[in-house]
Parts: structure tokens; C-alpha cells; sequence
């Protein structure tokens, strides 16, 4: 099999994710300044929140990000005053329960929403103030991949920050070079641990949840510098580290790549040194959007090796709906 060919939907469906990323429309909404956000979402959309507010942060506008639930239900354990913020609700379905709960919640509460979502139809659109929407593929299952990279570069348009067509074709390209690598890389590896900081955390997160959720693999997100307190305990000759490097920080986090091979371990360096570097060009803020499908193939190759199939997750569905 070329690496330009895909062994089954969830794979077809990531490497077609590009000619929807050029077309995703511009919000009609942007974001104000002197106001906080407060961005929630659940599992994958609560990584991408942690994304997006480090990146809204980057350019000056005040965020955090919640999870869903807890945002609906203990809320004033993350705000002190409702005075001034705006909740950003993210959800592929529009149906997530929690998420739809603190959309509801925030209005009964007098704060301003914004739901993004890839189902216009759907509850939090609905109930939210302002809805930013695109259309995902429609042959995304279960796994979240091209909704998650959509929502990312609407989160961001809100934002201000520019989605360039340079970032789209460097996306692309950098998921088929990592994708070559794969099958070797991966071979007798099953601990695998993900390494970003800021809005690059948000990613390592996401990255870690997708290997869990596609190939029952044991996964770990940290902030590199973190890593040696405690974690690198782990490490040994079946360890895969995904590093995401900060341009502030390249060097001392390429001591923790020599460091993490000398224990035994595979170091792939998205923007830095490892056992397999990958030059980044896209700026900081959009570095998550950029190597994001890289990690979704990551998730799809560790899965065809241990003989899984992604269209079936175990114990996972589409929407996660609370009775």
C-alpha cells in the first residue's frame, strides 16, 4: 500500500480533510475587546478549547478554557463574576449534553453565547446567541478528525488569527511525511507519550485521546518540562514520545528529546530534534492545526498494526448524550 492510499474510511476520511479546511467559511463574528471568553467543550472539543485559548491569549484576548460540565455545574469555581465573559461552546454534534447544559445554563445567567459546531440544526444551535458553522465530511464516524481541525480554524477565524493556504499545504504535506514513517517507527512500541506546552498542550491532549480511543493503546499528555517530574519514570525501549516544539523553548526541550533517547525511547520532533525531526514553518499559532492530522494517522496506523478497526471504537459512540 502507497501512503497515499487508505486502508479504510477513518483514514480515507482524515487524508480528505484538506479541500474542507479551504473551504470552511469566515465567521460573520468576531471576537470584542475587553472581554473574557470562557471556551467548554467535551473530550475532543474541550482539548481543542485549551487550543484555542492559549492561541486567543497569543493575540491579546483574554480565554480560558472549561470543561463542559463543570463550566454547567460549578461554574464559580472558575469565575468569580459574570460580568464581561462570553462562553464559546464547542460540539462536532451540537447534542453533547453537558455542552448544550452550560450553553443554557450561561444564557439563564445573562452571559452572552457562541456555539461552533458542524450541525446547524442541531441543540446548541439552537439555544446559543451566535452560532460559527461548518459542514464536516460525511463520512466522519465516530472518531473526531475533520470536525476537529474545523472548529480549530473557526475558533481561530473568531479570533483574528488568519488560516493561510501556505498552513493548509504544510498540514497536508507534513501528515504524508510523518505517515511514511509510521509502520517502522511504531513497531514493538506501546507506551506512548505526548509533549507540547501552551496551545500546543491542547494538542499533545488531543493527540493522546485519539491514540487511546482508535487503537486501546496506553497514552500520556504532559508540558515538556513536566515530564521529568515523575513521568520519565516510565520510559524504556517501548516508549514513543511525540514532542511538539515551542520556538521559546526549542532548546531546553531538545535536551528532553536526547534525554528520552538515551532511555530507550522513539522521539519523533515536530519542530525539533528527535530520533525523526519534522520541520515546522506555520507561526505558533497555527502549529496545532498543522500537525494535527499527522496525530490522527498516528492513531489510524497504531490501530491497523494491533489488527483494530477505527470505524468501531470500543465502548464509544458519536454523540455522548446523558439520561
Amino acid at each position: 500500500m502507497t501512503t497515499l492510499e487508505a486502508a479504510n474510511v477513518t483514514e480515507r476520511v482524515i487524508r480528505e480533510q484538506f479541500g474542507y479546511w479551504r473551504t470552511a467559511p469566515e465567521p460573520a463574528a468576531r471576537a470584542a475587546a475587553g472581554t473574557h471568553y470562557v471556551i467548554v467543550g467535551c473530550g475532543t472539543s474541550y482539548y481543542l478549547a485549551q487550543i484555542l485559548a492559549a492561541s486567543f491569549v497569543l493575540h491579546g484576548v483574554s480565554a480560558q478554557a472549561v470543561p463542559g460540565g463543570e463550566w454547567a455545574r460549578r461554574r464559580r469555581a472558575y469565575a468569580v463574576s459574570d460580568a464581561g465573559t462570553v462562553v464559546i461552546a464547542l460540539s462536532r454534534s451540537g447534542e453533547s449534553t453537558e455542552t448544550v447544559q452550560a450553553v443554557e445554563i450561561s444564557r439563564a445567567a445573562g452571559i452572552p453565547t457562541v456555539a461552533i459546531t458542524c450541525e446547524q440544526n442541531s441543540s446548541i444551535a439552537h439555544v446559543a446567541d451566535t452560532v460559527l458553522f461548518a459542514p464536516t465530511h460525511p463520512s466522519e464516524g465516530i472518531v473526531m478528525s475533520v470536525s476537529a481541525s474545523l472548529m480549530i480554524i473557526l475558533g481561530l477565524r473568531f479570533a483574528g488569527i488568519a488560516v493561510t493556504d501556505e498552513a493548509v499545504r504544510e498540514a497536508e504535506a507534513l501528515m504524508n511525511a510523518f505517515n511514511a514513517h509510521l509502520p517502522a517507527a511504531i513497531e514493538g512500541r506501546s507506551h506512548f507519550v505526548y509533549l507540547g506546552a501552551g496551545a500546543l498542550y491542547g494538542l499533545a491532549e488531543e493527540g493522546a485521546l485519539k491514540l487511546q480511543e482508535m487503537s486501546l493503546s496506553y497514552s500520556q499528555a504532559y508540558h515538556p518540562m513536566e515530564y521529568r517530574h515523575g513521568p520519565i519514570s516510565l520510559v524504556d525501549g517501548h516508549t514513543f514520545a511525540v514532542l511538539l516544539y515551542s520556538e521559546d523553548t526549542r532548546e531546553e526541550e531538545a535536551k528532553l528529546a536526547g534525554e528520552l533517547i538515551d532511555k530507550g525511547a522513539f522521539v519523533v520532533g515536530f519542530g525539533g530534534p528527535g530520533t525523526i525531526e519534522f520541520a515546522i514553518a506555520a507561526p505558533e499559532d497555527l502549529r496545532p492545526l498543522v500537525i494535527l492530522p499527522a496525530l490522527q494517522i498516528l492513531g489510524e496506523q497504531v490501530a491497523r498494526l494491533k489488527g483494530l478497526d477505527t470505524e468501531a471504537p470500543r465502548h464509544l459512540s458519536k454523540v455522548v448524550v446523558l439520561a
